[in-house]
């Protein structure tokens, strides 16, 4: 008995070690995953919010500008598109087409004096513009959430225990490369 003692002591041991070592670390990539799906759902909650002031931005500029049905019709189609877009890297593509859309708005905006100083399309912009404060932080966490993640992932020896339990790495929410280039805009009035 005294015999089998001394090896059952060791094995015991050896799987405490074991799941000292790998509990810890589970539970590290099931907390690091659940921060990047609650980063991930504040970005859906912007663009949502987004989604649901487009459509009165969009009929407040109607009003004054009902000879711009391309621009409005652009607007409509990538808002459309934002709402079927499903991962972050479709999401992140309908929102850089959408965002192009605003910014071609904005545009025909200026040849609209009294759009521009309208009430409501003021209090619009504002809350679209507040929106889009909020997204660009919402995105800026979820990525730092993702690389965070992510480097768990890689490293040793979390990439082993994360290849054994099926945590793969995470999508960053990446800008379009489009993006990096300010959209052009004419004050002069002659749409040039």
């Amino acid at each position: 008995m005294k015999k089998l003692l001394g090896p059952i002591v060791i094995i015991v041991v050896i799987i405490a070690i074991f799941a000292a070592i790998l509990i810890p670390s589970y539970n590290g990539f099931v907390n690091g995953e659940e921060g990047v799906n609650k980063a991930y759902a504040q970005i859906e909650n912007q663009l949502q919010r987004r989604m649901d002031l487009i459509p009165n931005l969009v009929n407040t500029v109607k009003g004054f500008a009902a000879h711009e049905e391309e621009v409005l019709g652009n607007i409509a189609d990538a808002r459309s598109r934002m709402a079927g877009a499903n991962t972050p890297e479709e999401q992140a593509e309908a929102n850089n087409e959408l965002s192009g859309a605003l910014s071609r708005l904005l545009v025909v905006v200026e040849n609209y004096p009294e759009l521009k100083a309208d009430a409501n399309f003021r209090q619009l912009m504002d809350e679209l513009a507040g929106t889009e404060n909020r997204l660009s932080v919402a995105r800026e966490d979820y990525n730092a959430v993702v690389s965070d993640y992510n480097k768990k992932v890689k490293r040793m020896p979390g990439n082993i225990i994360a290849s054994i339990f099926g945590f793969d790495e995470k999508e960053y929410f990446e800008a379009d490369a489009a993006a990096q280039e300010a959209p052009n805009v004419d004050f002069e009035g002659d749409g040039e």
